[in-house]
């Protein structure tokens, strides 16, 4: 058995082959070392994977695990974890861009982004990341995302930029006051999760004049503030629901900066089921 992962913000994507050879995908939590502590890791693995894998543990011989915030210097938890977990299987942790651009890109070089409940690129020569400008999270960065458009967008409500109409549907939509939202934001935790939440909100308001602008403003940024600083100029292509679901948007907004699209996946894990069969 071979175990693929695909792990974000809010969800662990699984797929792992059977003896009669076909696929099976399951979900658990989203895994990230760097918000969550070792133990907690374990938890997720122990009581929401195992149960649901259908192939003793025993017999995985190799698992490729792509998440986000795996970076080499805090990784070590979810590899110790998988290892005892899965004793026999030759184990690989990298990060969810690495994941990103080989399922867009598979063996050929390119310009891979993640748009989900964060962002970000790289440029990928076929095989590894050779540049990746930093994305910085929601709060300098994420140009682009989920949690980015959420912020500006209640920002923008709240503030009048953007018309009364639209606040005042917001605020309906949430069961939310403006201090409400303040406190949700301010006080609570995993922020950028409730401000990627208004997504929806947002792409079923596309088509308004004035929400179609705001989105080829901030889509505009993530290409100026990321893509645009590669040494190499390659065809862009996505994965995420936010890429997924403001195709019309990002494509748009690349032309006005002179890019040329590619790919558009909503999740990578069959392209990296791909990617490892090959």
């Amino acid at each position: 058995m071979i175990l693929i992962a695909d792990s974000g913000a809010t969800k662990t994507d699984w797929c792992y082959d059977t003896i009669g050879g076909a696929y099976m995908q399951v979900q658990t939590e989203g895994i990230n070392p760097f918000h969550q502590s070792a133990e907690y890791i374990r938890h997720i693995l122990e009581d929401q994977l195992v149960p649901r894998c259908t192939v003793p543990a025993d017999t995985c011989t190799g698992i490729f695990f792509y998440g986000a915030g795996c970076l080499p210097s805090v990784s070590a938890p979810v590899n110790e974890a998988l290892q005892d977990l899965f004793p026999k299987a030759h184990i690989e942790v990298e990060t969810d861009l690495l994941g990103a651009a080989r399922a867009l890109c598979q063996h050929r070089p390119g310009i891979a982004c993640i748009l989900g409940t964060g962002s970000n690129s790289c440029l990928y020569d076929g095989e590894r990341i050779t540049q990746n400008i930093s994305p910085l999270g929601y709060i300098l960065g994420d140009e682009g995302s989920g949690a980015y458009l959420g912020k500006h967008f209640v920002a923008d409500c709240l503030k009048s930029q953007l018309p009364l109409k639209l606040r005042d549907a917001l605020l309906d939509t949430l069961r939310l006051d403006p201090q409400g939202i303040i406190e949700r934001v301010y006080r609570h935790p995993q922020a950028n999760r409730f401000l990627a939440s208004l997504a929806p909100f947002i792409h079923a308001h596309k088509n308004d004049p004035e929400v179609h602008t705001f989105l080829l403003q901030h889509f505009g940024e993530f290409f100026r503030r990321n893509v645009l600083l590669y040494s190499r100029r390659l065809p862009v292509s996505f994965v995420g629901s936010i890429a997924w679901h403001f195709r019309a948007e990002i494509e748009e907004a690349a032309a006005c900066c002179g890019l040329c699209t590619g790919t558009f996946l909503q999740n990578p894990i069959k392209k990296l089921v791909e990617y490892h069969s090959s």
